[in-house]
């Protein structure tokens, strides 16, 4: 139960959550129209992944800046980085200049969303968690049925700026109701791994490393068709940072997908990467396949949300029974199938108004996926380690949405070739109806398969069993019973936290 104080808090994070979820689908909606108006078609892709590749940067100073200081400064300089990128963007004259806008909030963004993931394990308990994260999802709810129509008038008929603009303002007034909550919270006792300089330079180098990569990796992608020395090496350049930098990150065990930890992280990355991916290119096949306004595109994404927001309260009732790890291989599955459905529409199989309803239903899968990896993350972590947890987390959410959406877009590019960068039109003439279709048929079959290794590696996203026999699975809590399953015994304390 949430009584008190304890609603003020939640009220400021769901405000937080809400005005972030505006501009993710706002931006999503009008994007379209920001790349055909500053000629930036053939990248469009990096207007999407720059952003996430910076919060890379951005989750793993807040992961040891948080355990070592409390959140409040790292939240306060997460707000000021994302709402200055922002207003370089909703000002810029240039696609160059939108997109280095998009990289300052990025930064900015990747440090809040850690932080907040630190409030929720400081200030809560456990068995009120899963109802935390069903009403951080809610968030996304209004902003669905608001943003993308907002969005797609402000684009059409007024301006495409206001998208970027209208968010700083309101985004400090809700950092202000969660101030108060904030600075009471410090640093945890107990942690030891973050304590010294040392090892804050180390985390800050692998993330400068980690981030640099990704973008080399994505601007050598993007670049492939016609195939040059430089994109090539560009990508892998990338490739080998992220290689030499991720895993040091992350948990040990995640890339193999070890029992426990490491697989709750593996799996976010894996869901996201599905479910990201195809979202950034939803409303663009709408608008050049189907010949959709962007309006009317934007509104596919509403159905997401809600479906999102309902399968994280489905998550969150006290009487449900089902293991957490459970929940995450159904929901790898429900997305993959339905990504890969997506085909349908593009390949004009299925009408352009069931995409709202498919996206709908992936929603659902990733509301009970990803609120399940939150419950059990902070279960599974040590409270002195909460910062570097919750930033392995959402390095792994990140990264895997990097991936979709720059895998995405290299299909997209190589496809399109020379001519996308003259605009939406030339794009859509140049590929045609039938092979523009193929190529998002494509992009959406390819992504599908991140889905299905996601429900493969669910089924690892549970403690291992001290005695050696099955584990009881994770859970989602009654009032007696701990989001993992067990009393007061996490099962991160035998795992490896950078």
């Amino acid at each position: 139960m949430i009584t008190g104080e304890l609603r003020i808090a939640l009220a400021g994070i769901v405000a937080l959550v809400s005005l972030v979820a505006f501009e993710a689908l706002a931006v999503s909606t009008a994007m379209p129209v920001v790349a055909t108006e500053l000629g930036g078609l053939r990248h469009y892709g990096l207007a999407f992944s720059l952003f996430l590749t910076t919060s890379l940067l951005g989750m793993v100073l807040a992961g040891g800046w948080t355990d070592a200081r409390g959140p409040l400064a790292p939240t306060v300089a997460g707000m000021a980085a994302f709402c200055a990128g922002l207003v370089v963007s909703g000002t810029a004259s240039t696609f160059a200049v939108m997109l280095a806008g998009r990289v300052v909030a990025g930064l900015g963004g990747g440090i809040l969303v850690v932080c907040l993931y630190v409030v929720v394990g400081a200030v809560f308990a456990e068995e009120a968690r899963p109802t935390v994260f069903a009403w951080m999802s809610s968030g996304w709810v209004l902003p669905a049925l608001v943003g993308p129509p907002l969005a797609g008038w402000l684009a059409g008929q007024v301006t495409w700026r206001l998208v970027f603009l209208l968010v700083p303002p309101l985004a400090l007034l809700a950092l202000a109701v969660l101030g108060r909550r904030l600075a009471a919270i410090g640093a945890q006792p107990g942690g030891s791994a973050e304590g010294g300089p040392a090892q804050r330079r180390r985390r800050l180098l692998l993330g400068l490393a980690l981030a640099a990569g990704a973008a080399l990796a994505q601007a050598g992608a993007s670049a492939l068709v016609p195939l040059r020395a430089l994109p090539v090496l560009a990508l892998v350049a990338g490739l080998a940072l992220v290689a030499a930098s991720l895993p040091r990150l992350l948990p040990a065990g995640t890339l193999r997908a070890a029992r426990g930890l490491p697989s709750v992280v593996a799996v976010r990355g894996l869901l996201t990467a599905c479910f990201a991916g195809a979202e950034a290119y939803v409303p663009l096949m709408l608008v050049l396949e189907r010949g959709l306004s962007v309006t009317v595109a934007g509104l596919a994404l509403t159905g997401g949300a809600v479906g999102w927001a309902a399968g994280s309260f489905a998550q969150s009732r006290p009487g449900m029974r089902v293991p957490r790890h459970r929940l995450l291989s159904t929901g790898g599955v429900v997305i993959s199938l339905v990504v890969a459905a997506l085909a349908l529409p593009s390949l004009h199989l299925l009408p352009a108004l069931a995409v709202p309803v498919l996206w709908a239903v992936a929603g659902a899968g990733m509301g009970l996926a990803l609120s399940s990896t939150g419950v059990l993350v902070l279960a599974m972590a040590p409270a002195a380690e909460r910062g570097r947890a919750s930033s392995a987390l959402q390095l792994s959410d990140a990264l895997g949405s990097v991936v979709g959406i720059a895998a995405a877009g290299a299909v997209l590019a190589a496809r399109t070739g020379e001519q996308a960068a003259h605009g939406a039109g030339a794009a859509a003439s140049a590929t045609g109806p039938d092979d523009g279709g193929l190529t998002f048929a494509v992009i959406f079959a390819g992504l599908a398969v991140a889905g299905v290794a996601a429900a493969v590696v669910g089924a690892r996203a549970r403690p291992a069993s001290p005695t050696g026999a099955g584990p009881a699975a994770p859970t989602a809590p009654g009032p007696a019973t701990s989001p993992n399953g067990t009393p007061d015994a996490p099962a991160s304390t035998s795992v490896a936290l950078p």
